[in-house]
């Protein structure tokens, strides 16, 4: 094996729950960074051994 990221599926369930903490917007998943994106805020959450970490001091900026 090579150093490639081991990656934790996130729960479907928990996805359909889970929203922007800044803008109650949706999220989308986004498998291949493993994260959690906040169109709205332009913002991805980290996604670490299937975990969301919901803090945005966590998250990245992204833009459009």
């Amino acid at each position: 094996m090579t150093d490639e990221k081991r990656e934790t599926p996130i729960d479907r369930k928990l996805l359909d729950l889970l929203v922007c903490p800044l803008t109650k917007g949706p999220l989308i998943y986004d498998q291949q960074n493993s994260e959690l994106v906040s169109k709205s805020a332009h913002l991805a959450y980290p996604v670490r051994d299937g975990i969301p970490i919901m803090l945005p001091s966590e998250a990245r900026n992204i833009e459009d």
